[in-house]
């Protein structure tokens, strides 16, 4: 009988470890889920069925068995793994009990390419490869790149050289080019939407259409501000590698409190809105529509509306800011954050991944402070109806064109004539949250490596100088200083062309917030030089 997955993962890495590594916010509950594991594993078993992990589970317990592995091999003269870099420690074990002295056995992959241990995947896999063998495997390395000009590769092979381990090569093209790849220190995330916008559009007039260029960026949530932009100037996109951001369930749930304060009589805004509370289901929230239909769709009347009992500590909360809200007296400015304030006593009880999605209604809340009134925030975002959730991004019809948005882990194995990255920054290339061990950041290291491959003639990698930060003290203006990503250091920049992009053409930025984008722009050029 095989063991569960806990008990295979414990002979790669302990649980607790695993924990740490990559899920900390689970670490209390390691007891738990080894329970719930277990469960998991006596019921598949009970009613005689098998999973995706079981089907390498029992494989790899089967060719522990020597006769069995010899039976298994010899089935084969030859095994061809392709991909090795993205196997995992038990795929690993089943080639190597398979062909056990090598023989016939050929691994083919790029360990500057090894990008997904969230997937258990691990580039020891095929650095290690060679030497486990006598004699050692023979190594041939394919140098030749067919898909993009000398100085992007220049700039490539400068990136990942600096790699502490991994086999060398030095790759080139028969396609030669007097443009280098472009470093841009933009002066905040405006200007690096601005500057993004801008040459998709100037490459499009060039004749290279927008499905032929990319925006890469390291986590979905990086393209929040770009996709409103691109929704604004309607221009076409589709997103790989998560929901688009307004197409996000608790982006929605937001954007429905200020339809519904905007309108009272918005029926499917208050309808959604209605349901956030706890106890509130659909006969509740029509009773309550209707109430409030009958007392002249005025805010103020609901709380006199008998509310379900697991409501009722938050019903006269929710009515007075939407009253507070409509009054015209209210200003706009600050509407969006008393809302978010309001909402995030609901979020972490509604959905899961709590810290991502506070963050991207932080993102909200700074690109609603950039539009003039509620009306014109509301009206520009041109969200699609509440009830039309999307699990996924969805494709254009074929015969579109638009442009490509993808994470960097969802982008590999494309290419585009033009690639644009997002935040070459330290926090988010390398993430944050992935500085943990040098393993993580020479994986880091690999994923901007993989970014810059995937151009064929023209590469942008762009590093805004600050990024807006809420929850700061009142007196701060919302903004905290970056720094480039360590994977560019001074040593290489010189196999760039850097230049430096202020914002100020946004027709809906606020006075003041131009000013100090001015300011900053001229600091940017003084530092740059």
């Amino acid at each position: 009988m095989p063991r569960d997955l806990f008990a295979h993962a414990e002979c790669v890495l302990p649980t607790e470890r695993r924990l740490e590594n990559a899920f900390p916010w689970c670490t209390e509950w390691e007891g738990e889920l080894k329970e719930l594991f277990r469960g998991y594993v006596e019921a598949k078993q009970r009613d005689n069925v098998l999973d995706y992990d079981d089907l390498l589970l029992y494989w790899a317990d089967m060719m522990e068995e020597p006769s069995l592995a010899r039976l298994v091999g010899d089935q084969f003269d030859h095994v061809l793994v392709d991909e090795y870099q993205d196997t995992n420690a038990l795929q690993a074990r089943i080639v190597m009990s398979m062909k056990p002295d090598g023989r016939g056995l050929a691994v083919v992959g790029d360990d500057a390419q090894s990008i997904y241990s969230f997937r258990a995947a691990t580039v020891r896999n095929i650095l290690d490869f060679p030497k486990q063998f006598t004699p050692p495997a023979q190594v041939i390395t394919l140098e030749q790149n067919y898909r993009s000009t000398e100085p992007i590769l220049d700039a490539c092979n400068a990136v990942i050289a600096q790699a502490t381990e991994g086999f060398h090569k030095q790759l080139f093209s028969d396609k030669p080019s007097e443009e280098r790849p472009q470093l841009v220190m933009a002066a905040d995330e405006s200007a690096q939407v601005e500057y993004v916008v801008e040459r998709v559009l100037e490459y499009r007039e060039a004749g290279i259409d927008l499905k032929r260029q990319a925006v890469l960026f390291r986590a979905g949530h990086h393209s929040d501000q770009l996709e409103v932009e691109l929704a604004r100037r309607n221009i076409p996109f589709v997103k790989y590698g998560g929901l688009k951001f307004l197409e996000a369930a608790h982006v929605k749930d937001l954007i429905c409190v200020l339809r519904w304060i905007e309108n009272p009589r918005d029926a499917v805004a208050a309808f959604r809105v209605l349901q956030l509370l706890p106890g509130v289901g659909p006969a509740s929230a029509r009773e309550a529509l209707a109430h409030l239909s009958n007392s002249g769709w005025d805010f103020a009347s609901l709380s006199a509306f008998p509310a379900p009992s697991a409501a009722k500590p938050h019903w006269r909360e929710l009515c007075a800011m939407l009253s507070g809200l409509r009054d015209n007296a209210t200003p706009w400015a600050g509407q969006a954050a008393v809302v978010r304030r309001w909402y995030l006593s609901h979020l972490e009880r509604l959905y899961d991944n709590f810290i991502a999605r506070t963050a991207d209604l932080d993102q909200l809340e700074q690109i609603a402070g950039t539009y003039r009134t509620r009306s014109d925030f509301l009206t520009e975002l041109t969200l699609d109806p509440p009830e039309a959730t999307s699990a996924a991004a969805r494709a254009p019809h074929l015969d579109e064109d638009y442009l490509v948005l993808s994470t960097i882990h969802s982008a590999k194995g494309q290419e585009w004539d033009a690639v644009f990255v997002l935040n070459i920054t330290d926090g988010c290339i390398p993430s944050d949250m992935a500085v943990g061990s040098p393993e993580q950041i020479e994986e880091e290291r690999r994923l901007l490596y993989v970014a810059m491959t995937r151009a064929r003639q023209h590469l942008h990698l762009v590093q805004p100088m600050r990024f807006f930060r809420g929850h700061q003290h009142r007196h701060a203006d919302g903004y905290i200083l970056s720094m480039r990503s360590r994977f560019i250091p001074d040593g290489i920049v010189d196999v760039f062309e850097r230049h430096t992009h202020s914002a100020g053409t946004f027709p809906s930025s606020p006075q003041p917030q131009s000013r100090i984008r001015v300011n900053v722009a001229a600091r940017v050029r003084e530092m740059w030089n």
